[in-house]
């Protein structure tokens, strides 16, 4: 698969665009002024697999503390700041990695100019962030709606905004919570610039239904070659962000790390507990780390077949199932064992 090849920023240690692989992002939904709760989120945002985290900043109380968090944990912070320019000023001298700003909105272009000549000498880039409820008036009346020519064009006065005073480590995202919206404007504008592009679909919603929206936004344009780094955006605790972010990049075949699980939907032959077990392997197997193809099949008329591929698996029989290696049955297990064998198999492998 080709990616459109972008300009390479670097946010702390972590590379965006170019040929640096996929960046998976979230955003804490802590109050940042509580230093040991937002710290301890990043810390667990981390240990999910996080590769850069974003807070918001509304007042000089959460910028402050950010002198604080960013000691605390390892992956670089990006401060997401609106309107007020002497917040991002601060948060640049309290060791965040990036800014999330949109520019046109933060005063003059006086502050931004002191604000990018600032941002420049600190090797600080800077994330536009323009979504379907940030237009300005003015685009709204010439386009008469919320369209992707509308998001495109805001995301692009922003840009040159920046690119006026000479500051070009730029990010660009343009999200919607239409999907079809979120994908048609990504695709115009990576026809338009070579700048980095962040994925997502905004505001998607709950883990269920949010997880399916941003599916089909992130991974149709990631399978178009469109895209540098994503943030699944849900309602909830935002590690799930993580787990459903690194799944899409697997499923693509963007990221070679973990375990890949098959399992089977279930039928009329299944004889045993089949989704129970599911469940209960990929829960025990959340945490590993190697880079393997697991399958839980329902039957052992088609199972270890239809599952040559995958590295491991099992196929379930009448209270019994098959431990099988890349299609190859290794020995026969009662129901009551099948988690546990299975998992000392793989802790083998």
């Amino acid at each position: 698969m080709n990616r459109k090849s972008t300009k390479k920023i670097k946010i702390g240690d972590i590379f965006v665009g170019g040929d640096a692989p996929i960046s998976v992002q979230s955003m804490t939904n802590t109050d940042t002024r509580d230093i040991n709760a937002t710290a301890g989120q990043i810390k667990s945002l981390e240990a999910a697999g996080c590769d850069i985290v974003r807070c918001a900043v509304p007042d000089m109380d959460a910028c402050d503390a950010l002198k604080y968090i960013t000691k605390l944990v390892s992956i670089p912070v990006v401060a997401d700041i609106h309107f007020d320019y002497r917040l991002a000023m601060s948060a640049i001298d309290n060791g965040i990695s990036a800014l999330r700003i949109n520019p046109g909105n933060i005063g003059s272009r006086a502050k931004v100019k002191e604000l990018a000549e600032k941002a420049k000498s600190n090797g600080i880039p800077i994330r536009i962030g323009v979504n379907s409820g940030s237009l300005s008036k003015d685009l709204l009346k010439k386009y008469g709606r919320v369209c992707p020519e509308a998001l495109v064009e805001s995301a692009l006065e922003h840009v040159e905004i920046l690119e006026s005073v000479n500051f070009s480590d730029i990010v660009i995202s343009i999200k919607s919570s239409n999907v079809l919206q979120m994908i048609e404007s990504y695709r115009i504008i990576s026809e338009k610039t070579g700048y980095p592009l962040h994925l997502g679909v905004t505001e998607a919603g709950t883990p269920w239904r949010g997880t399916i929206k941003s599916s089909i936004g992130i991974g149709t344009l990631l399978c178009e070659g469109i895209g540098d780094t994503i943030r699944v955006s849900l309602t909830g605790d935002p590690v799930e962000e993580i787990r459903t972010g690194k799944e899409i990049l697997k499923a693509i075949g963007y990221l070679e790390e973990g375990i890949e699980f098959i399992s089977c939907p279930t039928c009329g032959r299944t004889q045993i507990g089949l989704i129970g077990i599911a469940e209960e392997v990929e829960k025990r197997l959340a945490n590993c780390k190697k880079h393997i193809k697991v399958a839980i099949m329902g039957c052992v008329v088609n199972g270890p077949g239809e599952a040559r591929e995958a590295d491991i698996g099992i196929a379930g029989g009448c209270g019994e199932g098959l431990i099988f290696k890349k299609g190859e049955i290794i020995r026969k297990v009662k129901e009551e064992n099948l988690v546990d064998e299975l998992v000392k198999e793989i802790e083998n492998l």
